[in-house]
């Protein structure tokens, strides 16, 4: 789609509201994805475990939203991730997004797809949060968590992520540097839905004024 099309795509997403009458229903969280490394890993995570408030834990939702099924949509503002489901229905996550000043939003594919991923932290990050090593092998300490999903534009990475974490304490808020975080075990169960090639859309948040592309806002 050219630019200018996306353009209009996104503008019209600005009064996305999916509130309301929506009903939900807590989908219980299951290891069912879980590989015998993953729980390896995972029984040894060097972070403190953390309880997530109900709202922003995995919940089967209604959909009315025309993004196709296997698409991904995130709500910024509201800390929702949706997995597009057929039949109107939708898997809800929480998530922790990018603080406003670095926050993404726009329309993406997902390029690449990996497990416990290895961080290379950007020059940026190394000056603005530094000093890191060069590169941090994947595992649970590491920053992107159990799977990372590589989110590129016109076959380009675009640097930004939707991944795991070691702080699953902030999922529901805007604390992170850019990139969508998921709790270990929700981005595991995300991994195993999406394709590579789906569409990603990341609305911008609501008081955003303008439109600066699709991947306004510094990236990391």
């Amino acid at each position: 789609m050219p630019r200018s099309g996306l353009a209009l795509s996104l503008m019209g997403l600005l009064g996305f509201v999916l509130g309301g009458c929506m009903q939900s229903t807590l989908q219980p969280a299951s290891d069912a994805s879980l590989t015998p490394r993953d729980r390896q890993l995972l029984a040894h995570a060097p972070y403190a475990q953390a309880t997530v408030p109900e709202t922003y834990r995995r919940h089967v939702v209604d959909y009315t939203r025309k993004e196709a099924p296997g698409s991904v949509l995130v709500d910024t503002d509201a800390r929702y991730l949706y997995y597009v489901m057929p039949g109107g229905k939708a898997i809800r996550y929480g998530v922790a997004v990018g603080e406003e000043a670095l926050a993404f939003s726009g329309v993406a594919t997902v390029g690449r797809m990996a497990e416990w991923p290895d961080w290379i932290p950007t020059a940026e990050i190394q000056a603005r949060l530094g000093p890191y090593p060069k590169r941090i092998p994947g595992g649970p300490a590491n920053p992107l968590g159990a799977r990372a999903l590589y989110l590129y534009e016109s076959n380009k990475d675009t640097l930004y992520r939707i991944h795991g974490t070691n702080q699953p304490e902030y999922i529901g808020q805007a604390i992170s540097s850019g990139c969508i975080r998921m709790t270990n075990e929700d981005v595991i169960d995300l991994f195993e839905r999406v394709r590579t090639g789906a569409t990603v859309v990341v609305l911008p948040p609501a008081g955003q004024r303008g439109w600066a592309g699709p991947f306004a806002g510094r990236r990391i």
